[in-house]
Parts: structure tokens; C-alpha cells; sequence
């Protein structure tokens, strides 16, 4: 199968190439990347040298998009994902908009041009902040949970967030970007004939993530803990207790060759969160300690001051794409986790390759 990946230089998008390729199904991978997130660089020359066919292409400039070569399936894989983009006062919402809806349109046309199917990777943060972050919780063992003795939301439990959860906004800008090139990609799929998927991702993690704690926190974490640099407790009191799930990428691969062999599926049956559930969930607090077992002590400062946007504790319930799919994660985080501290040692001045210019 021909296979085209936007964004292919990012963590992501080139774990996701590494995987598909490494699959042994025959795949040929295409990508494009526009090189302007720092470290996506260093993946060019590994890529090339397992025979990806790489291009030079902004995705905001449909005319970019004209030479690439026809596909069977295009990942999009390419996205500002941070949820302060466009509101934290150093980048511009504009661009947020045009990276993440508008260029979402003009792999859509490319798409309806070739026949190709869609797969968008989408994200958690299309789900309501107004009830995440006034969601009653308790703490157990040094992390937020769900307190059951509460009314919790419609569409979350212990287990996570089901896709029946709220979308209303707020949601944040980058939330309502992903969240219309979900409403869009579905609709451009049915107009003009073509499969489209929407796998909606917890956080993913693994080696090679650029160090940024907007977008990466557990690489950014790790490396930061190994250099000894200073790191915070923001909000929630200042102790850490906030949760998020944790995903590697290459675990979307099986799933992913399921989407690729199954076109003609329900409409309902194209969206699905895709996250390591529960079992995968870890506080800040709880990171730490990991930290200080693998790196040694260090000490991280408490700063209780509330931050945009966030929400207490944010886990999304796998359970839909298991049935549909019967997909589970593969990965354990404590195998993450491992795993970046491994290449955080191989590559010690990783935080200052990825960090902004």
C-alpha cells in the first residue's frame, strides 16, 4: 500500500513511518514536512535511508500538495498540538488555525483528488474543559481520580472519557481546530466517496519526542529531571497530583492496518478514541518518583497558580476501538518511560535541540 504522512518529521509522523515499514506488509511511504519545528530535522536522513520518499511541503499552501504522488491512504499526522497555541502571547492564532483546520482541508482535496483515504489523528483535547476541570476528584496514591461517591459527567468513569463525552466549547482553540477537521473530514468523506478514520489520541509518548512540556510532557519531563534543570508543579495546589494517559505511537500501527483493509464501515464506526486507557494513567507526582528511582533526586519546585485551560485529570476510555477493532495498547508506560530515559542518556542535549527558537 502506498501510504502518504504529513508531518512525517515530527515524532509521530516518523514513528509512525518507522513502524509501518518495519510491519513487513510491503508498505511504500511518502511524506512531506514543512522542517519548521525544531528537531524535525534530525529525522530526515534516518528516513530517507530506510526508503521514504520525502518532500518539502507547507501544508497551509494547497499548491505544495499538487506534486505530491498519488496514495491509497493519507496519516495526518501534522499539527501545532499544544493547547496554549495561538493564546500563550508567543504564537499566532492565525497560524494555529491555518496548521490545523485549513491544512486540514487541503489534504482533504488532495484526498478527493486521488480517491485516497483519510486517517486523521486527532486529540482529547476536543472534549469540554467547563466539566473536565470541575470534575469532583479524590486523590490515591499521589494522583487525582474520579470521585464515584460524586455525580460525575455523562460519558465518564473511572475507566475514562467515552466518546459520548461533551464537545461544547470552551475547548480551547487548538481543540476547536481538531475538532472542526473532524466534522470536516467526515463530511468530505461521505460527499466525495473516500474512507476517512478519526482516531482521537491520548497523550503520546515515547523516545525521539521533542523536549517541550506544551506538547511532550513526559519526554520533556524525563530530560529535564536528567540535566537537573528546574522543573514546576503548576496549578492544583502545587503538588503534581494532575493526570494524563500515556500512548507510543507505534502501538497505532495494528489498528491502523485494520482501518486501511475496512473502507466500508458506518459513519458512527469511523470515530473512535484511541489512548492507553487507565492502566497507563500516571500523575506528575507519581512521574517524578519514577524519576527519582531511574535518574536519582531531584527537587521540583510547587506553584499553585492556575494555567489556562488546564483540567485535573484527562483519560480516555479505549474501549470503543477495542470493540470495533479489538484493539488494545501494547506498550506499558513504565516501558516508555524507559525507553525516552534510554535515549535522554544517548542524547544529552536533546531539550536544547527541540526548543524553540
Amino acid at each position: 500500500m502506498r501510504i502518504l504522512i504529513s508531518g512525517i518529521c515530527g515524532f509521530v509522523g516518523s514513528t509512525l513511518a518507522k513502524s509501518l515499514l518495519a510491519s513487513g506488509r510491503g508498505h511504500h511511504i511518502f511524506g512531506f514536512d514543512n522542517f519548521i519545528r525544531p528537531g524535525s530535522e534530525s529525522n530526515r536522513a534516518e528516513l530517507k535511508a530506510l526508503g521514504v520518499k520525502l518532500y518539502h511541503a507547507d501544508l497551509r499552501a494547497a499548491s505544495d500538495l499538487e506534486t505530491l504522488p498519488a496514495v491509497d491512504f493519507v496519516i495526518d499526522a501534522a499539527a501545532n498540538p499544544s493547547v496554549l497555541a495561538g493564546v500563550d502571547g508567543k504564537t499566532s492564532s492565525r497560524q494555529l488555525v491555518e496548521h490545523n483546520l485549513s491544512g486540514t482541508v487541503n489534504l482533504l482535496e488532495y484526498c478527493k483528488t486521488h480517491k485516497a483515504g483519510f486517517v486523521l489523528l486527532s486529540t482529547s483535547r476536543v472534549y469540554a474543559i467547563t466539566p473536565l476541570a470541575a470534575l469532583p476528584v479524590t486523590v490515591v496514591n499521589e494522583a487525582f481520580i474520579p470521585d464515584n461517591k460524586a455525580s460525575l459527567p455523562s460519558g465518564l468513569s473511572v475507566a475514562g472519557l467515552d466518546e459520548t463525552f461533551a464537545t461544547t466549547a470552551p475547548i480551547s482553540l487548538y481543540g476547536a481546530t481538531k475538532l472542526a477537521s473532524e466534522a470536516l473530514a467526515l463530511e468530505y468523506g461521505e460527499t466525495f466517496g473516500f474512507p476517512v478514520f478519526i482516531n482521537r489520541c491520548g497523550v503520546l509518548a515515547g523516545a525521539g519526542q521533542f523536549g517541550r512540556a506544551d506538547q511532550g510532557i513526559f519526554a520533556y519531563w524525563i530530560n529535564a529531571w536528567r540535566q537537573k534543570r528546574p522543573l514546576k508543579y503548576l496549578g492544583f495546589g502545587g503538588l503534581g497530583h494532575q493526570v494524563r494517559d500515556c500512548l507510543h505511537p507505534r502501538d497505532l500501527v495494528p489498528l491502523l492496518e485494520k482501518q486501511f483493509a475496512s473502507p466500508k464501515i458506518p459513519a458512527t464506526d469511523r470515530l473512535a478514541n484511541i489512548s492507553g486507557g487507565s492502566s497507563s494513567a500516571m500523575s506528575l507526582k507519581q512521574l517524578s518518583n519514577w524519576c527519582t528511582v531511574r535518574l536519582g533526586p531531584h527537587t521540583v519546585a510547587q506553584d499553585g497558580t492556575p494555567r489556562s485551560f488546564d483540567i485535573p485529570w484527562i483519560v480516555l476510555d479505549h474501549a470503543k476501538a477495542t470493540r470495533l477493532w479489538a484493539w488494545q495498547p501494547a506498550t506499558t508506560t513504565t516501558a516508555i518511560l524507559e525507553e525516552i530515559a534510554l535515549h535522554a542518556e544517548k542524547n544529552p542535549g536533546w531539550l536544547d535541540l527541540s526548543a524553540p527558537l
